[in-house]
């Protein structure tokens, strides 16, 4: 691709041993804007000054002034210290950049929503915290303003990091407490919460359109103000960086869908902890649809159920359903062994191809078996002016089978959540005592 939006980079990866892979570290590259000019990997220990061996990095800077790429972009982490003295090896004006900086200008770019932004803002600062505190040190151990070509320290800045950390994080709990009075809403109003989740580019904001394709949901904006009936599905990392919310088809059953921020292998403490609210949406579903790429290596979708399962069990009681996405790409017989082999993370997965929409009933029906009971219950109400609004409101908030109207009652069967059957009674005695 030409003339894209970032320039382009040259992509550099170190392993301890074996081949490195830099199909992920590519994809990232490619949705933070940039074209991928070149790569230089390397099979060693790291290097303390410069993570490449001293003969790598000389590849590396003419890698870069042959392709004339603005950007190194390393698959490691870099300590400030690597970076700059890689800066010394390179042509002037190159940025370097390792990973976790490149993830967060991704997520800069991807930040759409007042909770998105906050926590990117997190992300930066608490990335920032250590650095600021090392650099204030190490100078003040040395006593001149700066170290290592580092620029100058003030003081005051760890100071301020830790202020504006903690002011972020009050404002995130004051957005995750609206967002949890909000699903308690929509349980009352009889709505099942499931939520998407998995890696990045498993495909889930597909699968979503396909399960929630053309549903509108008729309820004021207050209560479903995330809902999204253009949800985006691109193939490339991080479109969904927030939640969208649509109403998925489920036969008797009203569900909303969340699509939540995919994961990424290998993201340090700091960054996961600074998204974690995103997820609440994910540990407060009553179901949760794990969706992996079926096309992946086995071995690498044993590590992404194995790290998915350590994030949704920390916190998550629903029910979890392996979804194998993108079957499409995979022969039968090749699926078969995949299912066989990944049984003890993977029980009973439903295959599906979102872009094919194939197997998408048989999800239907999962989804439907393993969501919270319902209870079955038969009013009888007495016919008064008010029995009206009561049975709208059965309607509204439960799955109503029969309505039969007599002279001087009214029978009403339906099933509903537990806490939607006992409001219903209460509405009834309240009719009956008036």
């Amino acid at each position: 691709m030409t003339g894209a939006p970032n320039g382009s980079a040259v992509v550099a990866k170190r392993v301890d041993d074996g081949t490195p892979n830099t199909d992920e570290i590519r994809a990232l590259v490619r949705a933070a804007g940039y074209e991928v000019a070149g790569e230089v990997t390397q099979s060693r220990t790291a290097d303390p000054a410069l993570q490449l061996g001293e003969g790598k990095v000389a590849e590396l800077a003419e890698a870069v002034a042959a392709t004339g790429a603005t950007t190194v972009v390393f698959d490691n982490r870099l300590g400030p210290y690597q970076r700059f003295n890689l800066g010394d090896h390179l042509p002037a004006g190159v940025e370097v950049m390792d990973r976790f900086t490149l993830i967060l200008e991704i997520f800069g770019q991807r930040a759409q929503t007042r909770k998105a932004q906050l926590q990117v803002e997190l992300a930066e600062l608490r990335y920032e915290l250590p650095r600021a505190e090392a650099k204030a040190s190490l100078a003040k151990r040395d006593e001149r303003p700066g170290f290592m070509g580092l620029g100058e320290y003030d003081e005051s800045r760890e100071k301020d990091i830790k202020a504006q950390i903690s002011r972020i994080r009050d404002e995130l709990e004051s957005i995750e407490t609206t967002e949890r009075q909000r699903r308690e809403r929509r349980r009352e109003s009889g709505f099942d919460l499931v939520a998407l989740a998995g890696y990045t580019s498993a495909g889930k904001s597909t699968l979503m359109r396909a399960l929630a394709e053309d549903l509108d949901l008729d309820e004021n904006e207050d209560l479903h103000p995330d809902l999204d009936t253009t949800a985006e599905s691109r193939d490339e990392l991080f479109t969904t960086l927030g939640t969208t919310t649509r109403r998925m088809a489920v036969d008797g059953r009203d569900v909303l869908l969340t699509d939540t921020v995919g994961f990424i292998s290998d993201l340090p403490h700091w960054l996961v902890e600074s998204f974690k609210s995103t997820l609440d949406s994910v540990y407060q579903a009553d179901l949760v649809l794990l969706v992996v790429d079926a096309s992946e290596p086995v071995e690498a979708i044993r590590e992404k159920l194995a790290t998915s399962h350590d994030t949704l069990y920390e916190r998550n009681e629903a029910p979890i359903v392996t979804v194998f996405n993108k079957t499409d790409r995979v022969p039968e017989d090749e699926l078969a062994e995949k299912r066989e082999a990944l049984s003890a993370l993977a029980p009973n997965p439903v295959a599906v191809s979102a872009v094919e929409e194939l197997g998408l009933d048989d999800l239907r029906e999962r989804v439907k078996a393993s969501l919270p009971v319902r209870e079955r219950e038969r009013l009888v109400l007495p016919m008064t002016e008010e029995t009206m609004s009561v049975v709208s409101w059965v309607h509204d908030n439960a799955h109503v089978e029969d309505v039969t109207y007599g002279d001087e009652e009214v029978v009403l069967e339906f099933e509903a959540r537990p806490k939607v059957v006992e409001q219903s009674r209460s509405k009834a005695s309240d009719l009956a005592s008036a």
